[in-house]
């Protein structure tokens, strides 16, 4: 069966039968979580409707960002705001909520961003040169502790300000407002400023101290930051960043697939959460014979092999309870039936032919968020997370974030180790990639977006629908 079949087969967007820890120093909410109805059969609309209500029922009443994690308390993260800006577009198309709510709550969000303090001081300030912190305040929106000027956080904060940029296009006052603040947010982020000797993307920047070593070059999740950084009109980075970011591609064969490698399965989703990349290509993948959308595929199908495979004996592992990628985890090590086991906290798990780290913790949104790229597998593990660990894992905001069935000891876990928590960054890309996997909506969104359609040209990109652009 196609991909197109299955899909119109599967979604219809109904009922389908077929289908905790290392937390932060954390800050107090202002919000209180509904109840929920307990749970019933398997339905991806429930799946869709919980994940979606997470971003709008605990957005912060006055800064309107989205907490890093729930319920634990916690500061906000910029980049789960870009998914929040996102999610609200998503529940306005599923009669959720109303354009006129969605769209106030927008126009709240960006203008708070808009007008947070912007320096090179410590303390005091959201950001600088148009790059947010990595963590903000919940409520005033301040740089949380001493993190660091973040690129990446920064760049999936604008891509949703750019989703509702070009969704927002009726002419009235809040829409047009909210067009404005999203222009004035992507125009003023300086990312020439981050470029460094190598011509590439540093991770990110201290007060005082400068820039991190550290750089964006080879396959990861970045593509969506230097396509931004291309496109940008005033601050615009040079071209050449493309080639060098592409030049330390990792090209293997793992587990029987030839894919440009990288572990954890956040780096071959997030950029896709906003563009298509089905049928366009740039020089390296013209090369290759494949587009972006095809490597994520065959990547989440090396992750879920290296799972049924389970080298490491880890307990609950199989055909349809898979996925590693970044997430909480239970932490410490424990003893289980005689042996020792080091289980990580908050770590990015993944497994390719250059990268391993895998503790027997398992994220729903390894799955959830590559629900385009192989529904025929990706769909069937949600539902089987869903049946076997029940109320565990599947809650108020619908898959919590993490799970190690293998974390069992009579004191602490008798049937396994399961988050608390949601986390913000994880529940965006299984709404996102769950709408775009019924309508294609953030994707059609973002293909008429100037912005982004410069930077894919400047890197390259040539065939499909970007060629049609305009026509």
């Amino acid at each position: 069966m196609t991909i197109r079949k299955l899909k119109l087969f599967v979604f219809l967007f109904s009922v389908i039968g077929i289908i905790s820890c290392n937390n932060p120093e954390v800050q107090q909410q202002t919000h209180m979580a509904p109840q929920h109805d307990s749970l019933a059969k398997f339905s991806l609309t429930d799946l869709h409707k919980r994940t979606f209500n997470f971003f709008w029922e605990l957005a912060d009443t006055v800064s309107a960002q989205t907490p890093d994690r729930w319920p634990t308390k916690s500061f906000s993260s910029i980049a789960a705001t870009g998914y929040g800006l996102t999610a609200y577009i998503i529940g306005v198309e599923n009669n959720y909520i109303t354009r006129e709510d969605a769209a106030k709550r927008v126009l709240q969000c960006l203008r708070f961003l808009y007008e947070l303090p912007q320096g090179d001081t410590q303390a005091g300030i959201g950001g600088y040169k148009g790059f947010f912190y990595h963590f903000l305040d919940m409520r005033t929106g301040e740089r949380y502790k001493n993190v660091e000027l973040s690129t990446i956080d920064t760049g999936l904060l604008m891509a949703g300000v750019l989703t509702c940029f070009t969704y927002f296009d009726l002419d009235n006052s809040t829409e047009r407002d909210i067009r404005k603040f999203a222009d004035k947010l992507y125009r003023r982020v300086e990312w020439d400023w981050f470029m460094n000797k190598n011509d590439l993307l540093s991770m990110g920047w201290h007060p005082g101290k400068g820039f991190l070593n550290a750089e964006w070059s080879g396959y990861n999740e970045a593509m969506i930051l230097n396509i931004l950084a291309l496109g940008s009109p005033t601050h615009p980075v040079k071209e050449e960043i493309w080639k060098n970011w592409t030049k330390k591609y990792k090209w293997a064969n793992y587990k029987s697939f030839e894919h440009v490698n990288f572990g954890p399965l956040f780096g071959h989703q997030y950029s896709h959460l906003f563009i298509d990349f089905k049928g366009i290509q740039d020089e390296y993948m013209q090369r290759k014979g494949i587009d972006y959308f095809e490597n994520s595929r065959r990547a989440t199908y090396a992750n879920r092999a290296y799972c049924i495979e389970n080298p490491k004996g880890f307990s609950g592992y199989g055909e349809n309870i898979w996925g590693l990628t970044a997430c909480d985890g239970p932490g410490n090590q424990k003893v289980i039936n005689g042996k020792k086991f080091n289980f990580d906290g908050y770590s990015a798990r993944g497994a390719a032919i250059d990268y391993l780290v895998d503790d027997g913790t398992i994220a729903p949104t390894a799955a959830g968020g590559s629900i385009p790229f192989a529904p025929e597998i990706c769909l069937p593990a949600l539902k089987a997370m869903y049946d076997q660990y029940g109320e565990n894992l599947y809650s108020e905001y619908g898959f919590k974030d993490a799970f190690n069935p293998t974390c069992q000891d009579k004191k602490d876990h008798l049937n396994g180790w399961y988050d608390v928590d949601y986390i913000g960054i994880d529940q965006g890309p299984i709404l996102i990639m769950l709408e775009n996997y019924k309508s294609n909506l953030v994707w059609n969104i973002m293909k008429k977006n100037p912005y982004i359609i410069e930077g894919l040209k400047k890197a390259g990109f040539k065939g499909g629908w970007i060629d049609n652009v305009g026509k």
